[in-house]
């Protein structure tokens, strides 16, 4: 018995034809009659307006170059990567395999990019990291204001990153990418136990500022900026608190801090940093040591504030006997002084004068 079968491929749609399992050629759209007395023959019919063409034998319809008239073939080795546009907005990012797309119904555009680079940057980055299935092929990273990226490809330095957003392409190479914050940081030193050169024991709390100037240098020599430099400061602190005796200490804290800082700040330039300040905050006593030097405070207060009466008292008994010299040498300045004290008891009250013995009466008139 003969066998006949009719197809029919609409305008948007194409024929993928197969006899005895093999693929033999694309049908465009119309209408087709098969004699097939032996059901050999097989047509598949796929949607030209999906741009997608997505098929197990994909491989043996590429091989037969079928496509090669009305379809882009994208055939990416382990290296590369295809980004796809359709119809002018991005669709998706294509790792290594092989792919075919139809151009009849949807305008394709399509990017070749090497991955060996590893390091991925594009005008449409956002856009393209935002497109589904993007986390398959990219790892994306952002650098933020104030910060730096130490780059690394492989376990060896590649290149300083500035503020922004980046990608990595995933199974191309090891990367490691560092955060360097390189704005000016204070770190808080606080409560450091110390023993001074006359075995008093104190607590110090200091401040630290300082700025990352070469962060490739700080990644490769230190694992944590900030811990290493406390443990420098640590160490500081202990060298010059323990070499000093309170009194010292507490005359002259702007030595010491200087002193510190010279000491923490030749340490940290060799792993890139620059000190800015570092100065002692707090220098805190035990109770007991509090009171013994309140009790000194005082009585050294009390010494001084009587030295100064001492000396006011001697000053006006100086002042006294200057006084007495000059009136003893000049009697007129002892009747101008009778004649000022007569003149301030007259002003502020009733002056009564009585005469009585002979002589009186002439003194008073001499005096006034």
């Amino acid at each position: 018995m003969w066998l006949l079968s009719r197809i029919k491929i609409r305008s948007y749609e194409k024929g993928l034809l197969f006899e005895d399992g093999e693929f033999q050629k694309i049908l465009a759209p119309g209408k087709y009659w098969f004699l097939d007395p032996l059901n050999k023959v097989r047509v598949e019919t796929v949607s030209g307006r999906d741009p997608w063409l997505e098929h197990k034998d994909l491989d043996l319809i590429i091989k037969s170059e079928a496509l090669d008239k009305g379809a882009i073939i994208l055939d990416l080795k382990d290296q590369e990567r295809a980004l796809v546009w359709i119809d002018g907005r991005f669709d998706r990012v294509l790792t290594p395999g092989q792919y075919a797309l139809w151009t009849g119904f949807r305008k394709i555009d399509t990017e070749i990019v090497d991955a060996r680079s590893t390091l991925f940057n594009h005008r449409d980055l956002d856009v393209i990291l935002k497109s589904r299935e993007a986390d398959k092929a990219l790892t994306p990273f952002s650098i933020e204001d104030g910060y730096v990226g130490v780059y690394f490809k492989d376990g060896e330095y590649a290149r300083i990153l500035p503020p922004g957003q980046y990608s990595f392409w995933n199974k191309s190479g090891k990367v490691k990418l560092y955060p360097i914050d390189t704005r000016e940081t204070v770190l808080d030193i606080g409560g450091q136990e110390i023993m001074t050169s006359d075995k008093v024991s104190l607590r110090l709390n200091a401040l630290m500022t300082y700025q990352v100037t070469d962060a490739r240098k700080a990644v490769e020599t230190v694992n944590d900026i900030s811990q290493v430099l406390y443990r420098e400061a640590q160490l500081a602190l202990r060298a010059v608190i323990g070499t000093r005796d309170l009194d010292s200490l507490l005359a002259d804290k702007s030595a010491v801090a200087g002193e510190l800082e010279s000491m923490v700040r030749q340490r940290a330039n060799a792993f890139g940093v620059a000190i800015i300040g570092l100065g002692i905050r707090d220098i805190i006593l035990p109770g007991d040591m509090k009171m013994l030097l309140n009790k000194v405070i005082e009585a050294k207060k009390a010494s001084e504030a009587n030295l100064i009466s001492r000396r006011e008292e001697l000053a006006a008994i100086r002042s006294q006997l200057n006084s007495a010299r000059l009136i003893e040498e000049n009697p007129s300045l002892m009747r101008l002084r009778e004649l000022e004290v007569l003149e301030k008891v007259a002003g502020s009250s009733k002056l009564k004068v009585i005469l009585g013995d002979k002589g009186l009466k002439e003194q008073v008139i001499n005096m006034l």
